[in-house]
């Protein structure tokens, strides 16, 4: 039978399939619309399984924060030209939405929700059938904490989330922080959170650094330890020097608008970062 572009439309706009991906359905199924959409999400998991090698090296990174809930998510793809297309990021910010709605706690609960009662795995092999692509969900980042605020740098390739201690943060204050971790890459908090691993190897690349300078071998454990220190500014978000004004590091700028304010958590996601 033939198929009215009225049906096409209609099939196009339930799947976001391609014209002719929707005329050939409706054709085959006698205009049968569910049956045509099952030809479409059937075309789109024969493609993931044909690219199920390829790797998923682009993608959309968002992040958002709704009251004391804040999340990240990652959706990658293999082209930069997908990532940017207007389905993939709004794709994306629905899965990021429902997860922020359910209070998504990791990668496995987000996996398991549905959007408008289509779980979210069948969504991404849609919208494979469409593109031709391999994606995957590559990262989920949540945090919960009194007040939390995400920032998403242009280009949806990096995102950060941030939970404070106080509900009533000013959030031109939060959001500082947020851009603060977003570009200068802290690895945690505070040093005591710095993993024992990480501050063991900082102390014997120290260590020989300063044995190679030829200082004395007595000298080196204190050497060790003030270049950890230094490290340390470096690397724990609340040590370092605030982006836009050096001369205080970010514990101090929050102490400058409330004594009591701190950070109690982070995330940040990127892909493709040089």
């Amino acid at each position: 039978m033939a198929v009215t572009m009225a049906e096409i439309s209609k099939l196009r706009k339930l799947t976001g399939a391609g014209m002719m991906d929707c005329k050939n359905a409706l054709t085959e199924t006698n205009g049968d619309i569910e049956a045509a959409k099952e030809i479409i999400r059937k075309k789109g998991q024969a493609v993931a399984a044909k690219r199920e090698d390829r790797e998923a090296s682009e993608g959309c990174v968002l992040a958002a924060a709704k009251g004391d809930f804040a999340a990240i998510v990652a959706l990658k793809c293999e082209t930069d030209f997908v990532a940017k297309n207007e389905s993939f990021v709004e794709l994306t910010r629905n899965i990021l939405n429902a997860a922020l709605d359910a209070k998504a706690a990791n990668m496995d609960a987000v996996k398991a929700l549905e959007i408008n009662g289509t779980p979210v795995a069948n969504l991404i092999v849609d919208e494979i059938g469409k593109t031709g692509e391999k994606m995957e969900l590559g990262y989920y980042e949540a945090i919960t904490a009194p007040y939390t605020t995400a920032y998403v740098h242009p280009g949806n390739k990096l995102a950060t989330i941030v939970g404070l201690n106080l509900p009533d943060t000013d959030y031109q204050v939060a959001h500082d922080v947020a851009m603060q971790a977003a570009a200068m890459s802290p690895l945690a908090v505070r040093r005591e959170d710095v993993p024992a691993d990480v501050v063991a190897k900082e102390l014997e690349i120290a260590k020989e650094k300063a044995r190679q300078e030829g200082k004395k071998e007595e000298m080196l454990d204190k050497i060790a330890q003030g270049r950890l220190n230094k490290f340390y500014q470096e690397v724990c978000l609340l040590e370092q020097a605030f982006v836009k004004e050096p001369k205080e590091n970010i514990q101090q700028y929050l102490h400058s608008h409330n004594k009591d304010l701190t950070v109690v958590a982070f995330k940040r996601v990127t892909l493709n970062e040089e």
